[in-house]
């Protein structure tokens, strides 16, 4: 018989650990994203009948710029977080849920690179 509490035997380990920090962000990340996804929108709806070159002007703006890699950036991150929980909630097996990971931030790293290149290349 032991004399340890089963308290002693969770140590170091549960919410204790990087998963409120994770929350933290997921919930600052949306946070963020209510009002840039509202701009994105109304930009979006105000440019229904323009045409290529009426946004391309708009998009080459510093500040409309700007505020779409910030969306892009803010938007792949909530969703690499997003994803990463759903992971790490419901693949019991360790090497699965690694794998899946490495695909998550792989993933979502080819698709921030890919829109910052395409808002770079319209924008300079």
């Amino acid at each position: 018989m032991s004399l340890n509490t089963p308290i002693s035997k969770v140590r170091g380990l549960g919410s204790a650990k990087s998963g409120t920090h994770h929350w933290w962000m997921q919930k600052i990340a949306a946070v963020a994203l209510i009002p840039l996804t509202i701009w994105f929108v109304a930009s979006i709806v105000q440019m229904t009948q323009a045409d290529y070159f009426t946004v391309k002007a708009w998009l080459s703006s510093p500040v409309s710029a700007i505020l779409m890699l910030v969306y892009i950036v803010t938007g792949v991150y909530h969703l690499r977080l997003g994803l990463q929980e759903i992971v790490e909630d419901y693949v019991p097996n360790k090497a699965v849920k690694t794998f899946y990971n490495f695909a998550i931030l792989f993933g979502c790293t080819i698709i921030a690179v890919a829109c910052i290149f395409s808002v770079l290349k319209i924008a300079l």
